[in-house]
């Protein structure tokens, strides 16, 4: 499974928004946001726009508005960012092919005896719930061990640079 490039951006910033939020009551723009990695800020845009339909973001118009978290870190899962940006699709989908084989039973609903279909749900549900384990708190306070400057640097940056 490959998951969207946007997903890895909208983690890091929300983590940003998180540490910006602590110092300011404004939004960050996109362009702002998008600034910070070097991203294409239409294309980021797209992504912050999905994650306020998820109700993980608000939005705000006009001169000093922008992006801000909805919730508190604590209360968003990686799986709520991830759902967000790739929907609520399953990594595996069952087509049951074993219909077309010899000897099958066409009264038969394989997704739900098919060895290999068990697998692959079993597989996306561990995955999804190690997503819904970690909260964006969980990953913030991971960062600080090795990096307990990144809250103030990135807080530095957003007050000193306009994009």
């Amino acid at each position: 499974m490959k998951l969207n490039a946007g997903v890895e951006w909208v983690l890091h910033t929300c983590l940003n928004l998180g540490w910006i939020e602590e110092d300011t009551r404004e939004g960050a723009s996109t362009a702002r946001l998008a600034a910070f990695y070097h991203l294409p800020p239409a294309y980021l845009g797209k992504q912050l726009q999905a994650l306020v339909r998820a109700g993980i973001l608000t939005s705000t118009s006009g001169p000093r508005g922008g992006f801000r978290l909805a919730r508190r870190l604590e209360d968003i899962s990686v799986l709520d960012v991830v759902t967000a940006i790739e929907g609520r699709t399953n990594a595996f989908e069952c087509t049951q092919i074993l219909h077309d084989g010899p000897g099958a039973n066409p009264a038969t609903d394989y997704r739900t005896v098919c060895a290999v279909s068990q697998t692959m749900s079993r597989a996306d549900l561990a995955w999804r719930r190690e997503l819904a384990s970690e909260t964006l708190a969980d990953i913030r306070d991971r960062v600080l061990t090795f990096s307990p400057g990144a809250p103030r640097q990135t807080r530095a940056w957003f007050e000193n640079t306009r994009a």
